[in-house]
């Protein structure tokens, strides 16, 4: 009678645990459960990126997630689990993955406040100045084509003519090296300083070197500059100013910490 009780128990005790493991589990592959949590992260993932999670949908993730632990099966009877590129790899996309869940964590503890976006507006506004200039430009590969171009302008050649014909600019070359209307902030200081000290429709009397070459610069108009309208920058600004709070984090970690490097 008691081997009989036993039996009955254990029996009973192994159904309750079948149980709880089906729940746990979207399906089974050789035995192994497939856990719910997994199917969960996926859904919850679709949902948040405006996708509805229907039944078709639904058998969708199950049946990715079965072909995955197949595939996840055979890897690992081939012993590719142990190879070391990917014990690298799997460590670094663990790293990886730590890391942008700490970023992610941060950003959305350590919101930007609207303040701090008004005042990076303030400040972008004042960069941008309060004149915007239209502006031309032949870029060229050395400082001697540039003052040949200059001379030719001298004798009444036409920029724009030129302009197609010599500049490396693939932007403005064909527009006759029209560059539009431009902030100082917007162009490096070398050309910056050059234009915004033309009249207009003067030409630089020498040429102008930049990191992209040498530039003859000539100065079409001026205008009172428009500043984009806040909305309009807000997010490149909260952007902005996310990636210095993670840039002073970091910085922050450096200084605390030992390192050496070998």
């Amino acid at each position: 009678m008691k081997l009989i009780k036993s039996t009955v128990l254990a029996l009973t005790l192994f159904g309750f645990a079948h149980t709880a493991l089906a729940a746990d589990s979207v399906a089974t592959v050789n035995g192994k459960p497939i856990k719910q949590s997994l199917y969960d992260y996926i859904s919850k993932d679709a949902t948040a990126r405006g996708q509805t999670v229907d039944a078709n949908v639904k058998e969708m993730i199950v049946n990715k997630l079965i072909s995955s632990e197949l595939v996840y099966q055979e890897a690992q009877r081939l012993g590719l689990d142990k190879q070391a590129d990917y014990l690298a790899q799997e460590e670094l996309s663990r790293r990886e993955l730590l890391v942008n869940t700490y970023l992610a964590d941060f950003i959305k503890k350590n919101p930007v406040s609207e303040a701090s976006t008004k005042a990076a507006y303030e400040k972008f506004k004042k960069e941008m100045g309060d004149k915007e200039y239209k502006a031309s430009h032949i870029l060229v590969a050395t400082e001697t084509e540039a003052k040949d171009i200059i001379a030719q302008l001298g004798k009444g050649g036409d920029f724009a003519k030129i302009a197609k014909e010599k500049s490396s600019d693939p932007g403005s070359k064909e527009k006759g090296g029209d560059l539009g209307w431009l902030s100082p902030s917007t162009m490096v200081k070398p050309f910056s300083d050059a234009a915004v000290g033309l009249k207009k429709g003067a030409v630089t009397a020498t040429p102008v070197q930049t990191q992209f070459g040498w530039h003859v610069i000539k100065l079409e108009d001026t205008r009172t500059a428009q500043p984009p309208a806040y909305d309009k920058v807000k997010p490149g600004l909260q952007k902005q100013l996310q990636q210095e709070q993670l840039e002073k984090v970091l910085s922050d970690l450096r200084t605390k910490a030992k390192i050496v490097v070998n």
